[in-house]
C-alpha cells in the first residue's frame, strides 16, 4: 500500500503525531480518511514533512511555510522576484565587501574585468525588480 498511517508517518519523519496532526489541521498536509475513520498520508508527505522542518530551520514560521505551500501562481511569482531580490542584495554586500578589500589598481582590473552586458543586466534586473 502506498498509503501510510499517522503513526507510520511520524516514525518515517521523526517528528510526532501531535506534529502531523498540527500540520494537517493547518492545510499543510493532506489527509485521506478510510470508512473507519483511519487517517491515510500520501508517501509525498514524507518529503512534504521534511521540506517543513527544513524551511523551520531556516527561520520561516508556519503562515509563511503555507504561503508558499500555496498553489497559486501569483504567490509563487512574488516568492520568486523575493527570492531574487534577496540574492541581488547578498551579491550587491558581497561585492562591496570584496571592493573594500582592494587596492585602486585591483579595483579597476576587476572594473575592466565585468562586461558592459553584465553591467546592463544587472541594471535592468533593479529596474524590474524596483517596480
Amino acid at each position: 500500500m502506498d498509503k501510510l498511517k499517522i503513526g507510520e508517518l511520524a516514525s518515517a519523519t521523526g517528528v510526532t503525531k501531535r506534529t502531523i496532526d498540527y500540520y494537517t489541521n493547518r492545510g499543510l498536509l493532506t489527509v485521506e480518511r478510510s470508512t473507519s475513520n483511519y487517517r491515510y498520508y500520501d508517501k509525498a508527505m514524507i518529503k512534504r514533512i521534511y521540506w517543513i522542518e527544513e524551511q523551520k530551520t531556516q527561520g520561516k514560521c508556519l503562515d509563511e511555510i503555507q504561503v508558499m505551500l500555496t498553489p497559486t501562481e501569483e504567490i509563487h511569482e512574488e516568492i520568486d522576484v523575493q527570492l531574487i531580490r534577496l540574492q541581488m542584495r547578498k551579491l550587491e554586500h558581497d561585492v562591496n565587501v570584496l571592493m573594500e578589500h582592494l587596492d585602486e589598481d585591483e579595483k579597476q582590473k576587476l572594473r575592466k574585468r565585468v562586461s558592459p552586458e553584465s553591467v546592463a543586466l544587472m541594471q535592468s534586473l533593479l529596474l524590474i525588480l524596483n517596480h
